[in-house]
């Protein structure tokens, strides 16, 4: 599958201001960075950051730094660690030239935690240059001195404590002496600027706490905001893109980064609108919330906005590539229709995958013309775009779709009825002579009559008919379950309002059933996808067993929620 975007090469501000840098050579080397926190899954609106950075590095011949932002111990695990990389590996893909820690070889990605000890002595050089102090106000009292938006703060009690002192009681914080919460070191900035976030900030804090790299090895954590700033400038990170919510934080990355010393490289900061999408919610914390109460299977479940979840579900990574290309990169704040997604999804999809013939909810047909025993080969072709073709066999009892048949038809139904005519794809025209019920009057077999001059393919096929529907063999179709996967939420913005967004998760999310499928599916393969044929794309779960086949619907082949969202 190929690596690059469907479209012509994006264009947004950022590119264009990496593209002026370049062009003026401000920098010996492009170098972004993707850092998340290891605390919880990556999901769709970090693909979107993914795309951005490793798409800027790829594009402007740099790196892109993979960096876990692991500074708080009591939040992070290694399960997240791994799920991370695992996901950033998966959606590069052939980009993995462009991200360190991601080549070929398996080199692990740098850590926050890394850099603990520069990060110490940065802190260090603060107090001695009259920068930094040892604060023992609570938190409850910091935020009442920090004041309000419209009010200034004011100064800690603790602010004009020696330099001296400020070293002696740091040196002890980080030798355990003091209990969490008791103490922390704080910026000296200005008690009275507009922007809260430059009022003497917190850079370190208290927390007994084992550490998912670090062990026990260190009781006191550097602050995002802290650690952030100067890990980008330790590793030279030249254009540190983030979004847009960190703009106020902007004054105190240049200030920490200024104040600690003279990089050859210095990093600055560029903000972006981050993606929020219909039909979701986003937030790590809820989504975990989602997973600890077991209203899906976890992280990896089909219908979860994370990475993961996508991946299992059968989403390829070029879609996601593709939907991040398409959306591109703002200031503005805006909502984004998931079925922009959606149609990302089913466009790569729909080039890609191979054709089968599958029926999810089936019904008997009996060709009672056709001799028991008889095999009979149809050529089926593997893609439209392809020259290949495979051998579908037919036999005298064959399994339909129960939707592809009706008893009283509606106008303008074009399916199977009655005394009505359709094409079985690839094979015969079919009539329906008799409908059998059982006692409670549900259908349960059609007895029809095949025109078997009218072969698909065939010298004497021309015989045209309005509706042709797909089938599969009863007595050598393979029996599979099927999950059919729909959006989590029944409406657009499941939070709207501060509702609970648990209230309108959608019931019918996942259906379970036991298909009938064409033989060859016995062989899929996971890496493969696969669009059954008027119904669906699947693709292979790793609950897959021999002879126990699970197949997952990626999604529709129509969006079937345009018509719901026109009744809203």
């Amino acid at each position: 599958m190929s690596t690059e975007p469907s479209a012509a090469a994006p264009s947004d501000f950022i590119r264009d201001i990496v593209a002026q840098h370049s062009a003026e050579g401000r920098y010996p080397k492009i170098l972004t960075r993707f850092p998340p926190e290891p605390n919880g899954y990556l999901h769709i609106g970090h693909a979107k950051s993914i795309c951005l950075n490793f798409g800027i590095a790829r594009e402007f011949g740099g790196t892109c730094n993979l960096r876990m932002d692991d500074t708080n111990p009591t939040k992070e695990d290694t399960e997240y660690v791994e799920s991370i990389e695992r996901d950033v590996r998966w959606l590069i893909g052939g980009w993995a030239d462009h991200v360190v820690g991601l080549k070929a070889e398996p080199v692990e990605p740098f850590y926050a935690s890394d850099y603990f000890g520069k990060l110490y002595d940065f802190a260090v050089l603060l107090i001695q240059k009259g920068k930094a102090f040892v604060c023992d106000l609570t938190g409850e009292q910091m935020a009442e001195f920090r004041g309000a938006p419209e009010r200034p703060g004011k100064p800690s009690p603790f602010r004009d404590r020696s330099v001296e002192e400020n070293l002696d009681l740091f040196a002890r914080m980080r030798a355990g002496e003091f209990a969490d919460g008791t103490k922390t070191l704080r910026a000296i900035i200005d008690m009275a600027s507009p922007n809260i976030h430059m009022r003497d900030p917190v850079l370190y804090r208290i927390r007994h706490a084992e550490h998912h790299r670090t062990g026990g090895a260190w009781c006191i954590y550097p602050m995002y905001d802290y650690a952030h700033c100067l890990s980008d400038a330790i590793e030279g990170i030249s254009h540190s893109i983030c979004t847009l919510e960190f703009e106020v934080h902007r004054p105190l990355y240049d200030w920490l980064v200024d104040e600690v010393g003279l990089w050859k490289t210095r990093p600055h900061q560029y903000e972006f609108a981050r993606l929020n999408l219909t039909y979701t919610v986003m937030s790590k914390r809820k989504l975990l919330q989602l997973v600890e109460e077991k209203l899906v299977t976890g992280w990896d479940d089909p219908r979860m906005p994370t990475i993961s979840g996508m991946r299992r579900r059968g989403v390829t990574p070029q879609a996601l590539r593709d939907f991040a290309y398409h959306i591109g990169v703002t200031k503005y704040m805006s909502l984004t229709d998931v079925a922009v997604l959606e149609h990302a999804i089913r466009a790569d999809l729909n080039k890609h995958s191979q054709r089968r013939l599958g029926v999810l909810r089936p019904l008997k047909v009996v060709i009672t013309n056709f001799p028991e025993g008889k095999t009979e080969m149809c050529a089926a072709a593997n893609n439209p775009d392809e020259a290949t073709t495979r051998d579908v066999p037919f036999s005298r009892e064959l399994w339909i779709e129960q939707d592809d048949f009706m008893e009283v038809p509606a106008p303008k139904y074009f399916r199977l009825k009655p005394g009505g005519e359709v094409r079985l794809k690839y094979a015969f025209i079919i009539k329906c002579d008799e409908v059998v019920k059982d006692a409670a009057g549900n259908v349960v077999e059609l007895r029809c009559t095949a025109d078997l001059d009218s072969k698909s393919g065939g010298p004497t096929a021309g015989r045209k008919v309005k509706g042709t529907i797909h089938w599969v063999s009863a007595a050598l179709a393979i029996e599979a379950e099927v999950r059919l996967y729909d959006r989590l939420f029944t409406e657009s913005e499941p939070e709207k309002d501060g509702r609970d967004f648990k209230s309108v998760m959608n019931p019918h999310s996942l259906e379970v059933v036991r298909a009938k499928l064409e033989p060859s599916l016995a062989d899929a393969n996971a890496e493969v996808r696969y669009q059954l044929e008027r119904l669906a794309y699947l693709t292979l779960d790793p609950d897959s067993r021999p002879g126990a086949l699970v197949f997952n619907r990626t999604i529709t082949l129509k969006d079937a929620w345009a018509k719901e969202t026109q009744k809203a």
